[in-house]
């Protein structure tokens, strides 16, 4: 199982809007690819910032050949999303991890 990591800084003043939008149209819109099985989604509880709060959600693949579909096909265009919606306000980096 190959899982992308996704974490993300996020605003406190617009963390909930954040995690309503990722829950009810980023992530079931990601999930409708077809190339991840599952996810999960978690907030970093020993994260030191007076402004935001950071967040974890890991998509589970079967293969690294749907994650480099999604990077190529699917990912210019949800990232564009987030930032059209939430601009400097969620910042976000990627990790590959592999089960073992």
């Amino acid at each position: 199982m190959i899982i992308y990591n996704v974490t993300s800084s996020v605003d406190k003043s617009i963390s909930e809007d954040w995690i309503t939008w990722m829950k009810t149209l980023h992530i079931p819109e990601l999930i409708k690819t077809g190339l991840f099985v599952e996810y999960r989604m978690l907030k970093v509880l020993n994260h030191d910032d007076d402004h935001s709060y950071s967040f974890a959600v890991q998509y589970f693949a079967k293969s690294m050949n749907d994650i480099d579909e999604y990077v190529k096909k699917y990912a210019p265009a949800l990232r564009d999303d987030v930032q059209k919606r939430y601009g400097d306000k969620v910042v976000s980096y990627r990790t590959l991890l592999e089960e073992v």
